[in-house]
């Protein structure tokens, strides 16, 4: 892979908002790797380079339905083909916590792809897609995208899914993106949680049944009970000075 281009809308006022999920994956991957971001007035973008491989990192500072020109340029530039080139961008399809890699397809609406696809002329550039969710209808999306920002759960699940994809930008830049998606793919797995094991309850005393004075039915009495009533009729048969009653 010889170039890796994150989507968003440049400046602080969009900085939190869903629609630079984009430029939080490649600005992370820059950041951990040691690359500085520099303005580059003739690409109109925010441009490094990863030295080990020679790759290129790219976020467009037009805004985001105005991508594809940056990309073309720094594309033709260091002839890249439409094959080497890997675009970060936010995916309403998918939930926060879910990212996935494919190569072309359509753009579903979504106006950075739009713009890239038209400068390029074709759809056969890699896609990482970090999922945000969506929210519900369509009217709202524009709203969803722009003006609101994701809940401390919904980010911190992106951030998660932002971790992963990262943890195979190695094999990605490498050129082993079957790999790539394989191990990003699987890792994507439902946890279950074990039901809670309970303490075993200890057996109930051990009782018997016996007739109530009062209706006749039978009803339950500790065999302890049972027991110690026996032993007084003994001693009462066997030591009679031992029965009150007789002393009277």
């Amino acid at each position: 892979m010889k170039l890796v281009v994150g989507l968003g809308n440049p400046g602080r006022k969009y900085e939190d908002t869903r629609h630079n999920a984009g430029f939080w994956l490649v600005e992370r991957f820059a950041a951990r790797a040691g690359i500085v971001l520099r303005k580059d007035a003739k690409f109109q973008a925010l441009v490094g380079r990863h030295e080990p491989t020679g790759t290129w990192l790219l976020l467009p500072q037009g805004f985001m339905n105005a991508s594809g020109r940056p990309v073309q340029m720094l594309a033709g530039f260091f002839k890249i083909m439409p094959a080497e080139i890997l675009v970060a961008h936010d995916e309403l399809d998918f939930a926060p916590g879910i990212a996935r890699i494919k190569q072309g397809g359509g753009v579903a609406g979504h106006n950075g792809l739009k713009d890239i696809s038209g400068r390029l002329g074709t759809h056969d550039y890699w896609r990482l897609r970090i999922g945000i969710g969506h929210p519900g209808a369509r009217d709202l999306v524009t709203h969803y995208l722009l003006n609101s920002r994701p809940s401390g759960d919904e980010r911190a699940a992106i951030g998660a899914a932002i971790d992963r994809a990262l943890e195979v930008m190695p094999l990605i830049l490498a050129g082993d993106v079957q790999g790539a998606m394989l191990k990003l793919h699987t890792q994507e797995k439902v946890e279950v949680t074990a039901p809670e094991r309970r303490p075993d309850n200890p057996d109930p005393p051990a009782v018997e049944a016996r007739p109530d004075a009062a209706d006749g039915t039978e009803k339950a009495r500790p065999a302890a009970a049972r027991k110690t009533g026996v032993l007084d009729a003994l001693l009462k048969r066997f030591l009679p000075d031992a029965d009150p009653a007789r002393k009277k």
